[in-house]
């Protein structure tokens, strides 16, 4: 198995055999809970209009993402965790725009599969590449605003590769130094409307959720998340 740590929307392009696009914070362990509470549908859009027009047809479809962090305008939620863990999601249609991780599953144009990649669901996501046994896997970290390399992706990434090579890694240490480091946000009072402290807790819950998000088409060649249990 050939495993490729790639990065940001460069990455996503050059992704081949099973492509994992991870974005830990946040917009992937949103898709986490959105899928887990009970979400009908679910549409990854990289194109904030797109998601626009989708409200337009269909006032009931729920939207969420942001931009910059920062909820768009006319959208139901934004790209927290925090937001939507206890919202029940059951026969609704959810678009979800994102300046990253969305951005990275519209690039991934030539990989055989794509999955969505976050902390929260690491290992059943190489347990279910194992059940697959690809000759490439490629683990695309779409960073901050898919611009430059997070250490969060970057970990969740080796994490994945070292599960599928059958080695440790241990998280704990790494997680807290992000508090200090790339997310120091989290913790900033000044930030909490945009970035609450909670979703850092929420994002780094190691192996949470045991099943994998893989994009499919619909009829209409729209992207979709289909939750597989692992």
């Amino acid at each position: 198995m050939d495993i490729k740590i790639l990065h940001m929307v460069e990455g996503a392009k050059e992704a081949t055999g099973i492509a994992v696009i991870i974005d830990v914070f946040r917009a992937f362990t949103v898709e986490a809970y959105l899928m887990n509470n009970g979400a009908k549908k679910l549409i990854p859009v990289g194109d904030m209009q797109i998601a626009y027009d989708y409200k337009e047809k269909d006032g009931n479809c729920i939207l969420v993402g942001e931009r910059h962090g920062i909820i768009l305008p006319g959208f139901d939620y934004g790209n927290s965790p925090a937001q939507i863990k206890d919202v029940d999601f059951n026969d609704k249609t959810v678009i979800h725009t994102t300046s990253a991780g969305t951005q990275g599953i519209a690039n991934a144009q030539n990989a055989d599969e794509v999955l969505t990649g976050s902390l929260v669901n690491a290992k059943a996501i190489a347990n279910y590449i194992k059940s697959k046994n690809p000759k490439e896997v490629s683990l695309v970290c779409m960073g901050l605003e898919a611009t430059s390399q997070t250490e969060e992706d970057n970990l969740c990434a080796y994490y994945i590769k070292s599960i599928l090579e059958g080695t440790t890694r241990e998280l704990d240490k790494e997680i807290e130094k992000l508090k200090t480091t790339s997310e120091a946000k989290f913790f900033d009072e000044k930030q909490k409307d945009v970035f609450p402290e909670e979703d850092f807790y929420l994002s780094t819950e190691v192996n949470k959720f045991n099943f994998v998000l893989k994009v499919e088409k619909d009829n209409e060649g729209m992207n979709y998340i289909k939750k597989i249990e692992v």
